[in-house]
């Protein structure tokens, strides 16, 4: 314990974490070690993880195919440039990532990050109708409630009052933004969308999106033939359409790519998060050949972006491992079994005071308070039900890896509860 206490207080003097002041309002758990879908915090207790690490570690912890693939490339080079040189893994990544996307998507670049293939998304699109000779289109339309990053250009197309990035309005370029769209299909917003996008056809360059499901801008569902209809009313007007999966790819939603519940190709994609099952950072930005062409035959001569990192071969080598996995094994069964276990474990909060939603949608289930969440008490409340959980503003919610079994549903079910009753 006196070894738990000292780490703990070395990470409050040194050490700032992701949303919160410097030092922290209170302290962290502090995890030891991982394995399965299991964390084993400092102090000897076991939690199930219920966030898959912020959605990557699908496979859980210490699959032994990613470790092995890791061992494996780490013995044949961890690192090298990829400006003017290349390697197997980051090859074989990118002719899989194509093979499995959306028809017409046959290019990739890869980043460092989701925030950053965002960062390069945009910037396709930007580069591209300026290689059209369309200057004037240099802004991006969205729908509310959207969440793409915490870089500057990504957060112009976060939610712009209801999002962690209102701080910067007033800094940040002004995009045009939509109503958040509903959870049923309805054809007046359908309209309304098409309208918008007629209306800014001179001055936008892209349309931005996650597809069906809105990730961390409030975890929101909505029906998937309004990708249709961003895809038709992109087309007719030569508007490039961006979905970011880099939350929904890889199976999250029931389907591989959400881009898949409507059958609609984008012109340009982002992926990362489960990319390589939480080993290690990587995403990627896929364009059709069109966009490609564009900006490569404009006044640049290619797209002026490259980061240090940019196909590292051992995060390529377990990407590759990791999507193998998908590929060969039974993954949609398994999101059924998750799905199937968060609707039964979640349904009694449903009419619970302070519950205003629950929602579940594949390997996802919400639950959506008409208040606040306290998130220490809550997370605390988890914590002692055995469960691992991050709640923000308004959700109780979880994405658990897909090798959660039954049992470990159930008891994140529990965790969630236990959540809801305290704060």
């Amino acid at each position: 314990m006196s070894r738990e206490r000292e780490l703990l207080a070395l990470d409050r003097a040194h050490v700032w974490h992701p949303y919160g002041p410097m030092p922290g309002k209170s302290d962290p758990y502090l995890v030891e070690s991982a394995q399965g879908v299991r964390l084993r915090l400092a102090d000897g207790r076991e939690l199930v993880d219920g966030m898959s690490s912020w959605w990557a570690a699908i496979h859980g912890y210490r699959h032994p195919v990613l470790d092995e693939a890791l061992v494996r490339q780490s013995q044949r080079m961890s690192h090298v440039m990829f400006g003017g040189l290349t390697h197997e893994p980051a090859i074989e990544l990118a002719t899989t990532l194509v093979d499995l996307a959306p028809d017409g998507l046959e290019h990739v670049f890869l980043a460092d990050s989701g925030s950053v293939s965002v960062e390069v998304a945009i910037k396709m699109a930007l580069q591209a109708q300026l290689a059209l000779g369309r200057p004037r289109r240099r802004r991006l339309l969205t729908w509310r409630g959207g969440y793409h990053g915490d870089t500057f250009h990504p957060m112009t197309v976060c939610d712009p009052e209801g999002g962690m990035h209102s701080l910067w309005t007033g800094v940040l370029p002004v995009q045009v933004f939509a109503d958040v769209p509903p959870v049923e299909f309805d054809e007046g917003y359908a309209a309304a969308l098409r309208a918008l996008i007629a209306e800014h056809a001179d001055d936008v360059a892209a349309v931005i999106v996650e597809p069906v499901v809105q990730g961390a801008g409030g975890m929101r569902f909505h029906h998937p033939e309004y990708l249709r209809v961003l895809r038709e009313a992109t087309a007719a007007y030569g508007i490039l359409l961006i979905f970011d999966e880099i939350a929904t790819g890889f199976g999250r939603t029931g389907e591989f790519f959400a881009a898949g519940h409507p059958g609609v190709s984008p012109d340009i994609m982002c992926v990362g998060k489960a990319l390589t099952g939480g080993y290690l950072t990587l995403a990627a930005a896929l364009c059709t050949t069109a966009v490609a062409a564009a900006i490569s035959g404009g006044d640049g001569g290619g797209l002026a972006h490259g980061p240090t990192f940019m196909g590292n071969p051992l995060a390529c080598a377990v990407a590759n491992a990791s999507l193998r996995l998908l590929r060969d094994g039974d993954w949609r069964s398994h999101v059924r079994v998750i799905e199937s276990g968060l609707r039964d474990g979640l349904a009694p909060l449903r009419g619970v005071s302070g519950v205003a939603d629950v929602r579940v949608l594949g390997a996802i289930g919400v639950v959506q308070l008409d208040h606040p969440v306290d998130v220490a008490k809550a997370t605390a409340a988890a914590v002692d039900a055995g469960v691992w959980l991050r709640p923000f503003r308004d959700l109780i919610y979880t994405m658990p890896p897909y090798v959660a079994d039954e049992a470990d549903v159930a008891r994140i079910a529990a965790g969630i509860a236990a959540a809801v009753a305290a704060t």
